[in-house]
């Protein structure tokens, strides 16, 4: 199990998480220089999230709309169409 747990994490579990600790230092150090909170990141995810599913869902929300709209006019005129296609034949 520790030759797999070691590929997964592409090295020793130690190295590792030291490697982890020095990155999160860093990074920890740019936002705090940009003056940003782990609060203004998390916002940020969230505002991200809610923007993907208002873009994704609004859109099929609209494309309902839109196609109701379309068949409101298009299906009555195929019906009379074909209507008019069978008194012919």
């Amino acid at each position: 199990m520790s030759d797999s747990v070691t590929r997964f994490l592409g090295g020793s579990p130690v190295s590792v998480a030291i490697r982890l600790v020095l990155l999160s230092i860093v990074v920890g150090l740019i936002l705090s220089w940009l003056s940003w909170s782990p609060r203004d990141v998390i916002d940020w995810f969230t505002g991200l999230f809610d923007w993907i599913w208002v873009s994704v869902f609004g859109s099929l929300d609209r494309a309902f709309d839109y196609f109701i709209l379309g068949a409101a006019i298009v299906v009555p005129v195929f019906l009379v169409s074909r209507l008019l296609k069978s008194g012919r034949s």
